[in-house]
């Protein structure tokens, strides 16, 4: 944020623009700028108030990768439905940013609905193979969950700090 890079607090940037610091909040948090509050805003960040507007533009998109990421969670319950709804959603969404993570993040969950079924088939063969008493392919669905609940979530961190994922391809097949 803008805010940020030139040190000043909410607080701060609320008496030098004039603006409530509950407006600031709420501008922060993606409420739309326009007319006064741009102006005073943009005054006092010492910007021109279309740099702030491309800004809070791309604010958009990252929410709509976040909820792109967050879709995938729906294979925790639905079978390929983190492979699925994100790829419903990243070809619904019209801005390339989100586009182009949520492709990156649909590549994710393909290679691990892949890995996953994979692993489910073979289980039972290695479970006979090595004579196990208990079910291999609870621990590969275990697995298999907690590695999945972890690149979401450790996406979403990064997409809240970064502005972009973390973990992702160094290249994409969609």
């Amino acid at each position: 944020m803008l805010r940020e890079t030139r040190n000043m607090t909410q607080n701060e940037l609320a008496e030098q623009s004039g603006l409530s610091l509950r407006t600031v909040q709420r501008v922060e948090a993606g409420s739309i700028l326009k007319g006064f509050t741009l102006k005073a805003l943009a005054q006092a960040l010492n910007t021109n108030p279309e740099h702030l507007v491309i800004q809070t533009r791309d604010l958009e998109n990252i929410h709509k990768a976040k909820v792109i990421n967050l879709s995938a969670l729906s294979g925790l319950i639905i079978p390929f439905g983190g492979v699925i709804l994100p790829l419903i959603l990243t070809y619904k969404t019209k801005d390339s940013t989100s586009k182009e993570l949520g492709k990156s993040m649909v590549c994710i969950q393909i290679i691990l609905a892949f890995i996953f079924s994979v692993s489910l088939i073979i289980s039972p063969f290695i479970q006979k193979y090595l004579s196990l008493r208990f079910p291999l392919f609870i621990i590969v669905i275990m697995v298999f969950l907690s590695v999945k609940t972890l690149i979401i979530i450790s996406n979403g961190i990064s997409l809240n700090k970064k502005h972009d994922i973390h973990i992702k391809l160094k290249t994409y097949f969609l």
